[in-house]
């Protein structure tokens, strides 16, 4: 394809180069060209890209343009010949939730007998090939060239995490979507929105640009489930845990190994736990019917599904104690974790380690700690990824939030490995103990450098000295 016909009615202009030039790729990170690649120097950002078109020619690029990032979006689109028109495109955003049910959404229709895609926090997939995943939502011509990789090698659906951000910055954009989820809405991200208005408003782009083709499917129970498909032209499907709407669902028991629902009328036994996965299962459920397949199918498979890694991950150890590892790194996802262990593991000392991240919304600590009092007999404030940011000064915006007597049963302990050990040394027999906010992460960043850090490797090595 020529330069001319990339960027034809498009957002983007000629810096430099024949426009007639056979384009081989495109790229707008100079660092990463390879010869015969278009350069798409982006507007509007920290480092303008027009500074980098010297670069890029010396890497070999056949010609440079400057584009905005939804012509980038648009470029990026074309390129690879729409491949999201060619496959059944599901994407998911909300606060919390999104991982958990793209992932099991994968499994599911993979179970079902179909090559599927996933686009996720943890990790891509091409059918049974996995790939790393970088941001939650990845740029344009990441996002394109995977899904044509997707098409090319004959999947029929793939399931996505949209981020808000991905969203404000265009990532998504000119991408054709089958169904967009709505799962909730909390505090978060509100180092980069700035207000919970601004959050919302990105959060809603997603369905306002959903075709009227697509499916809206909207969780009601959260108060900004019917805010999201305002002047929405999609089809609106409702689904709720507490009161009538298109799918509903209730629990009927639960303990450590799983719940008993019943959806839509039917119970199902499942290997997760906790109101908050109840609201997953939900969606999963809800988007699979909507789809169009069987409901007695969909309730088989969704009863053998596990959560995600990282996600209420259980790994049981001497004295009868528990550790539950879980992503939970915003005052409702750290809530609906503490409320669950409390309900499923009555009587029992119940210890919550977590610890916020550094160079983002600080506002949410002092909320954080106020969740841990109310729900843990024992709390151990640590760092999380501090970044820039002191970990001393974070844990006191923490502990802000806390009542004296919360206080008084919190430890503070900068070294994340100590602070794991000295939880599962102190906790007495049968505890649960929770480690709060890193979930599948195997890494941990201190200032500018990204260490190894694998929580498991931690918690089996303490567990092997007290046997």
């Amino acid at each position: 394809m020529k330069v001319s016909e990339l960027i034809q009615d498009f957002e983007a202009s000629l810096l430099r180069g024949n426009a007639d030039a056979e384009v081989q790729g495109i790229c707008c990170d100079s660092r990463k060209l390879r010869p015969g690649e278009l350069f798409i120097a982006l507007k509007g950002c920290k480092a303008d890209g027009g500074s980098f078109v010297d670069a890029a020619f010396e890497k070999g690029a056949v010609a440079a343009v400057s584009a905005s990032r939804l012509g980038l979006a648009q470029i990026a689109d074309r390129f690879f010949g729409h491949p999201s028109g060619e496959i059944t495109l599901v994407g998911i955003t909300g606060t919390n939730g999104k991982t958990t049910t793209v992932t099991l959404l994968y499994k599911l229709f993979s179970g079902l007998g179909f090559k599927c895609g996933l686009l996720s926090t943890i990790a891509n997939y091409v059918a049974d090939c996995k790939l790393e995943a970088v941001n939650t939502t990845s740029d344009p011509i990441t996002t394109n060239s995977l899904l044509r990789r997707m098409a090319d090698e004959g999947c029929r659906f793939c399931f996505m995490e949209v981020s808000s951000i991905g969203m404000e910055q265009d990532r998504v954009s000119c991408l054709d979507f089958d169904m967009g989820i709505f799962s909730n809405l909390t505090h978060d991200h509100l180092d980069y929105h700035g207000t919970f208005a601004e959050y919302l408003r990105c959060k809603k782009l997603f369905f306002d640009r959903l075709g009227k083709n697509a499916t809206a499917l909207v969780n009601i129970d959260d108060r900004n489930g019917k805010v999201m498909v305002q002047n929405c032209v999609a089809r609106v499907v409702e689904y709720s845990c507490r009161s009538a709407a298109d799918h509903c669902c209730r629990i009927m028991e639960q303990s450590m190994e799983g719940m008993l629902l019943k959806i839509d009328g039917t119970e199902v036994w499942t290997r997760l736990i906790g109101a908050h996965n109840a609201y997953n299962l939900l969606a999963i459920y809800s988007c699979a019917v909507e789809l169009g397949f069987d409901k007695e199918d969909v309730l088989l498979q969704l009863s053998s599904l596990e959560s995600a890694k990282g996600r209420l991950e259980t790994i049981h150890g001497p004295s009868g104690k528990s550790v539950v590892i879980d992503y939970a790194h915003t005052p409702d996802a750290l809530e609906n974790v503490l409320s669950t262990l409390k309900e499923v593991c009555p009587g029992k000392e119940l210890v919550c380690l977590f610890g916020c991240g550094g160079d983002r919304d600080s506002s949410k600590r002092p909320e954080m700690g106020a969740v841990a009092e109310k729900y843990a007999d024992r709390i151990v404030l640590t760092a999380d990824n501090s970044r820039s940011e002191s970990t001393e000064e974070i844990m006191a915006q923490i502990r802000e939030g806390m009542s004296p007597a919360g206080r008084g049963r919190t430890l503070s302990i900068a070294s994340r490995e100590e602070a794991i050990r000295t939880a599962l040394m102190l906790a007495g027999k049968g505890a649960c103990i929770l480690l709060a906010g890193k979930g599948h992460e195997d890494y941990q960043i201190i200032g500018n450098e990204k260490l190894h850090f694998d929580e498991r490797e931690i918690v089996e090595k303490v567990f092997k000295e007290l046997c």
